[in-house]
């Protein structure tokens, strides 16, 4: 009877920990939109917003630390138990991080409206931020559902978000090249691009964990990388 006691309570304080990650992953996937659309559109003010939900991001991660922490210390976790709790605050981890370069893309896009347009280059920066949140959204839902296939089908949809990267990363050169009046906005706008590609690999760990919650095996470490611009020639 004690044991099914200390059972459910377990399973209730997992349960607990597990809807602030939802939250918080409510609250990255949202960064991740307004940043881009405050870079689309030039819109200072929404970019601030993105800059000062941040803060709410972090709090979560703490708290959700603090907790699994709690329960590891109270409730003594068997091994399989506490791979779940580890992968919690693995998954916060992943998201703080997701967080912080949204915050990143907002804090350009003050700079940016100050410049000149770039050939429609923050509506492809856009999309590839969007295609970052659908990931995330699936490597979410995958986790709550333990979903493994769906898990690994967001690891496999990193090598388009690296693709995108590469292709914005020739653009860039090219604009440089043509007028090197584009090259401090171009520089930009790499950084920007680069921000939203180390997005998807954080956002890859999660599905990772998703993986290894379910099969016990972490996926192969030495998958193939689709960003070519930081491998020698």
């Amino acid at each position: 009877m004690t044991d099914l006691h200390i059972a459910s309570a377990f399973d209730r304080d997992l349960e607990a920990i597990q809807a602030q990650i939802m939250k918080m992953g409510g609250l990255v996937e949202n960064a991740i939109l307004e940043a881009a659309i405050s870079l689309e559109t030039r819109d200072e003010e929404r970019a601030e917003a993105v800059r000062h939900a941040d803060k709410a991001i972090d709090e979560l991660e703490e708290l959700i630390n603090e907790k699994a922490a709690s329960v590891i210390a109270l409730r003594a976790p068997t091994a399989i138990d506490l791979r779940l709790v580890l992968s919690v605050m693995k998954v916060s981890a992943n998201l703080e991080r997701i967080g912080d370069y949204a915050k990143n893309l907002a804090k350009r896009t003050s700079v940016l409206s100050q410049m000149e347009p770039v050939n429609g280059s923050a509506s492809s920066l856009r999309r590839m931020a969007k295609e970052v949140e659908r990931m995330l959204k699936d490597a979410l839902d995958a986790y709550v559902a333990r979903d493994a296939e769906l898990a690994q089908d967001v690891i496999d949809r990193d090598l388009e978000v690296d693709q995108m990267y590469n292709a914005l990363f020739r653009e860039f050169l090219t604009f440089m090249m043509e007028d090197p009046n584009n090259i401090s906005a171009c520089m930009h706008l790499h950084f920007i691009a680069k921000n939203i590609e180390r997005m998807g690999d954080h956002v890859t760990s999660i599905a990772e964990q998703v993986v290894y919650l379910v099969t016990g095996a972490i996926p192969d470490e030495e998958r193939t990388k689709g960003d070519k611009t930081s491998l020698p020639t």
